[in-house]
């Protein structure tokens, strides 16, 4: 398969190879509008159909100081293999034929038209990315959430708590994209990203039995999301939102998020030079951080362009960016 950016590709760079006509091209970036996570998410094709097998190291081998005389028992490491599955969002979306011929361009008018079931469908995949769960929902694929939900699990050394109570948390996500720690899946043998299919004229039919033409377009998203290092993502969670208000005034220690920030960034300092790093956070804890970085007594945050020209906020050189898809209603998790 071919990578962009190195072996790190997203799901921009995917879709810029896969139409010559710029049709989905046009829509991934309708997307990434909305959701910043999209141009981030590392994307690789699933390695068995809808599934995805990986390989993780569980115990390295034990080595031995030896004395002169006496031998070395022989020792090999533990792995243990995991699967992924993908999760198959779909829409149809149908508009009269006859206001479509109204417009100078149909094509254009349809798009407009479907950029409720574009928007309906970032949402829904950005939020299973965060919450997805098939033990509670088989159909949708695993996301981050339910495999940082433990302190006392293998991986809680990585969830940083912030001691707040109660069901008005939130969360902060430090993730490092990258085939060998995290990234983002799609079925073997298919296309990355959000397709659509023009299905042309169809009879539709409507709330009174009457029936009249319009014109049906299908949008299909398969994706899915592994991980393979836990050791590269950090979850800051139990946020108490309540704390926030008063962020960026002086002598403000709120859930102290410069601190929790950087145990969260040392949890993963080691793996930065594997991928590529960004940090999460939804518009509440966003807002709190630009009001920190605007204080004159702020060491912790820096402000600049992004690559789209829009101001972003790093912290310690990682770009912070927003995704709304993690709530502030999250139950505090122990």
């Amino acid at each position: 398969m071919a990578t962009f950016g190195g072996t790190n590709p997203t799901l921009s760079n995917l879709a810029a190879r896969m139409d010559p006509d710029g049709k989905i091209s046009a829509i991934i970036e309708i997307l990434n509008a909305t959701n910043d996570i999209l141009d981030d998410m590392t994307v690789i094709e699933c390695n068995d159909g809808t599934n995805h097998k990986t390989t993780i190291r569980s115990g390295l081998p034990s080595v031995t100081w030896r004395l002169l005389n006496y031998g070395v028992q022989p020792s090999k490491s533990r792995t243990v293999q995991v699967s992924d599955s993908t999760g198959q969002l779909e829409a149809y979306a149908e508009v009269d034929k006859t206001l479509a011929e109204l417009h100078n361009n149909s094509s254009q008018f349809r798009l407009s038209e479907d950029m409720a079931f574009l928007e309906a469908m970032n949402q829904e995949m950005a939020s299973t990315l965060i919450y997805g769960n098939t033990a509670a929902d088989p159909e949708k694929f695993m996301g981050l959430a339910p495999r940082y939900a433990s302190t006392s699990a293998e991986n809680g050394e990585n969830i940083i708590d912030a001691a707040g109570t109660g069901s008005d948390n939130t969360s902060v996500w430090f993730i490092v994209w990258s085939p060998l720690i995290a990234h983002c899946l799609y079925p073997k043998g298919t296309k990355a990203g959000l397709t659509h299919e023009d299905l042309g004229q169809v009879t539709l039919t409507d709330a009174a039995g009457g029936l009249y033409e319009g014109l049906r377009t299908h949008y299909k998203w398969h994706l899915g999301f592994t991980l393979r290092d836990w050791r590269g993502v950090a979850r800051i969670a139990n946020i108490d939102v309540s704390e926030l208000a008063d962020a960026g005034e002086t002598g403000f220690d709120g859930a102290n998020l410069p601190n929790l920030m950087i145990k969260a960034y040392n949890k993963i300092r080691m793996k930065l030079r594997m991928g590529r790093a960004v940090i999460y956070a939804n518009e509440t804890v966003l807002t709190a951080l630009d009001l920190i970085a605007s204080n004159k007594s702020n060491t912790w945050f820096t402000k600049g362009d992004g690559v789209d020209g829009n101001p972003i906020i790093k912290f310690r050189g990682i770009p912070i960016k927003q995704v709304d898809a993690i709530l502030d209603t999250e139950a505090a998790i122990s």
